[in-house]
């Protein structure tokens, strides 16, 4: 079995490969063989699709479906709803 030397490891980064190897009850040799079989894994993992890609997928040209909107009547006047009343107040105000 091949051996991997690492030097000049930052101090900082060592004290918390020790803290993970002890979270995880290896040894700290352990530790990192499992960090960088883990590491190497996902590289190896094909890339996740972005969201956009997924809605043009799902929804586009191809996949998507076109809808007739019916034109908006602009002639229809309404008037503005009044919701001053004491009908409309919070529980908090009664």
């Amino acid at each position: 079995m091949a051996s991997l030397l690492i030097r000049h490891v930052d101090p900082a980064l060592h004290l918390r490969l020790k803290a993970s190897a002890i979270a995880h009850r290896r040894s700290l040799e352990e530790e990192a063989r499992e960090l960088l079989r883990v590491a190497v894994a996902r590289r190896d993992l094909p890339p996740q699709e972005t969201l956009t890609a997924l809605a043009h997928r799902l929804f586009g040209a191809d996949g998507g479906v076109e809808i007739d909107l019916p034109p908006r009547d602009v002639s229809a006047e309404r008037a503005t709803p009044d919701f001053s009343g004491s009908d409309y107040d919070s529980p908090a105000k009664q």
